[in-house]
């Protein structure tokens, strides 16, 4: 059983400008109290082949947490279109929102983002180099990959030094749990 579960998640300001920030609110309950903080992440997947294009958009510490529900707006800066291959920029791409106790990520949330412009004759027609003012993203949001990990939330300092333990999850698994494979667009996660 986990001590900490995600209600909701909803995207805001969506469709938007792909310079604009992502806006997401979080709710979530805490069943045990936790001594330490959450660490919440988003991550832009820049390219599907090559993990190097991936940009941490924003990290933040929460807590520490007693028993009770919460919610939060959290807020990313854009990804920096510098660090995306052109070819990347327009299309579809994941989002992937994490979150960890004590270094071990316990759940993880990706979403399928479209990113095309704004434009029909834009769209027919594309410049010869990207107009990034001009591009909106969409974060598809009706069914997200939710994958939960187990964890132990109240690690031992001595024990693996409360890094997170590997997976039982079997390889032939591994492809489907593993958000980079998601097959279903998403906006509104309940886990």
């Amino acid at each position: 059983m986990s001590a900490v579960n995600i209600t909701n998640v909803t995207v805001l300001d969506n469709p938007t400008a792909f310079l604009s920030p992502f806006q997401f609110e979080i709710s979530y309950e805490c069943l045990v109290s936790l001594e330490d903080d959450l660490e919440w992440k988003l991550i832009y997947v820049g390219s599907a082949e090559d993990e190097t294009y991936d940009q941490l958009l924003e990290s933040v510490l929460v807590g520490p947490i007693n028993i009770g529900n919460y919610r939060f707006i959290f807020q990313a800066d854009p990804p920096d279109p510098t660090k995306i291959r052109e070819e990347d920029i327009i299309g579809v791409t994941v989002l992937l929102l994490t979150c960890s106790y004590v270094g071990q990520e316990f759940i993880r949330v990706g979403y399928y983002v479209n990113n095309d412009y704004d434009d029909e004759q834009l769209r027919e027609e594309p410049p010869p180099r990207i107009l990034i003012d001009r591009v909106q993203r969409n974060i598809l949001a009706d069914k997200p990959r939710v994958t939960k990990f187990p964890i132990n939330y109240h690690p031992d300092p001595n024990e693996n030094g409360g890094q997170q333990q590997q997976s039982t999850t079997s390889p032939e698994n591994q492809a489907e749990d593993d958000p980079r494979s998601v097959q279903t667009p998403g906006q509104h996660a309940k886990g």
